[in-house]
């Protein structure tokens, strides 16, 4: 019998592991070659993972809810049967093959000795501590108490190895392990009572959060919570910018088939203002910088259910105006319609969010972690105001917008980041109106 294994698919960069949403096949099914076999989940994206031959489904290895590594094996298949086992067969089998009603943690486990340490350790977080956090935990000697200190970023709050990591380089000492009873009796307890929410019975409505949306939840309290955050302001007049794209646009469209829009103006002028002060395009790793080469421009943009998502412009300094609208226009596609794919949504060195489409003047953006830095982007309104030209001081209709950047005051000052932003706007302000299309 030839035995193919299915594994759990590189979902993108910087990604190590997903979670097994919904199995669509079971034990005994038979199938095709690339047909859809079960929904996966990251911390970025769901996403279908196919088959990778015909034939038929002869065990699977992992369950529903299970965060599964990037590379382990989740599934068999047996590429040689003609056939699915015939019906009877097939639910003794399913049955058969059907996990005994036992703890998430003891399913998650993978067939090995459970210490004390991990049956203490199990009850961390959300219940779950891949073999490598614990492994890792042993050898730098983490307590219990330690680990369950730690906010993990992963998928509803697990912690991942960065996180152990990053934890273990920033603490100044171990603690001792003691007995849970007493480190919780050490704990000191707040005095602050979180106020009660009133809820009226046939007038308010619970809704639950959803997955992603639990997600971002998260995400922007942990942002919150690293970086202190302080936030920019500058005014740039963009008169220039609107008269050319609202003149070219038409030429544009008909010459490379591409709507022309503002952000791949944005896009563009951050990537050079970006070129000038590489030190806005870094990220934080305990006590050292990291400074990226890359300039991936993250694009704030919200999807269909009212969620929000990050698609990513790579290189965006390498690309011209038609690469970037091309690109910006892909990406923006393909979010409306849920079809961004794992590494369209990674990788991201710096962020934009264009809040005035939604009619705001201006916003106070969260920083997109780990990037140090992220751009809101106002309403473009005209409005009088005083130029100056040949004949002095005139009052003149210009468009006019507010840019803010809110910035991460650990690695960049005042300086840095006001300079960045002046940079910014003095690109969009200096628009060259004579440029081809």
């Amino acid at each position: 019998m030839s035995k193919v294994e299915l594994k759990m698919p590189k979902m993108g960069e910087s990604i190590s592991e997903a979670t097994i949403l919904n199995w669509l096949k079971n034990v005994g099914d038979t199938v095709e070659e690339d047909e859809t076999i079960l929904e996966v989940a990251t911390d970025k994206v769901d996403s279908e993972v196919p088959a990778p031959c015909s034939g038929v489904i002869t065990e699977i290895r992992c369950q529903v809810n299970e965060v599964v590594e990037i590379g382990r094996v989740i599934a068999i298949i047996d590429a040689d049967a003609e056939s699915a086992i015939p019906s009877q067969k097939s639910e003794e089998t399913k049955t058969a093959e059907k996990p005994k009603s036992v703890p998430e943690t003891s399913v998650r486990s993978e067939s090995r000795t459970t210490s004390n340490f991990e049956l203490q350790a199990s009850g961390t977080n959300d219940g779950f501590l891949s073999p490598l956090v614990i492994s890792i935990a042993k050898k730098e000697n983490v307590t219990i108490e330690e680990l369950q200190s730690i906010a993990g970023t992963g998928t509803e709050g697990r912690i991942r190895k960065s996180d152990l990591i990053q934890y273990v380089k920033n603490r100044k000492y171990p603690l001792p392990s003691r007995p849970q009873s007493q480190a919780q009796a050490q704990i000191p307890k707040s005095t602050y009572k979180a106020p009660p929410i009133s809820f009226e019975e046939g007038k308010d409505r619970i809704v639950e959060m959803d997955r992603m949306r639990t997600m971002i939840a998260d995400h922007m309290v942990y942002s919150k919570h690293t970086s202190p955050h302080v936030t920019s302001y500058i005014e740039v007049d963009v008169t220039n910018m609107v008269n050319w794209r609202n003149e070219a646009k038409i030429a544009f469209q008909e010459k490379h088939g591409e709507k022309l829009t503002f952000t791949p103006i944005f896009v563009e002028a951050v990537a050079k203002a970006i070129q000038e002060y590489p030190m806005i395009n870094v990220s934080v790793d305990g006590k050292k910088i990291v400074v990226h080469k890359d300039i991936n421009v993250g694009m704030a943009t919200a999807l269909p259910s009212g969620n929000l998502i990050v698609p990513v412009v790579r290189n965006a300094d390498e690309k011209n105006l038609f690469g970037l609208a091309k690109n910006v226009n892909h990406l923006a596609n393909s979010a409306r319609n849920n079809a961004l794919k794992p590494d369209e949504i990674g990788g991201s060195t710096f962020t934009i969010s264009n809040v005035g489409t939604f009619g705001s003047l201006m916003g106070t953006p969260i920083i997109n972690q780990p990037e140090v830095a992220i751009l809101a982007l106002g309403i473009i309104k005209k409005r009088p105001e005083v130029i100056t030209t040949d004949k002095g001081d005139e009052i003149a209709i210009r468009s006019m917008m507010y840019l803010s950047l809110s910035f991460d005051h650990r690695v960049v000052d005042g300086f840095l980041g006001g300079s960045f932003l002046r940079k910014v706007g003095d690109e969009l302000e200096a628009f060259d109106i004579n440029r081809e299309i």
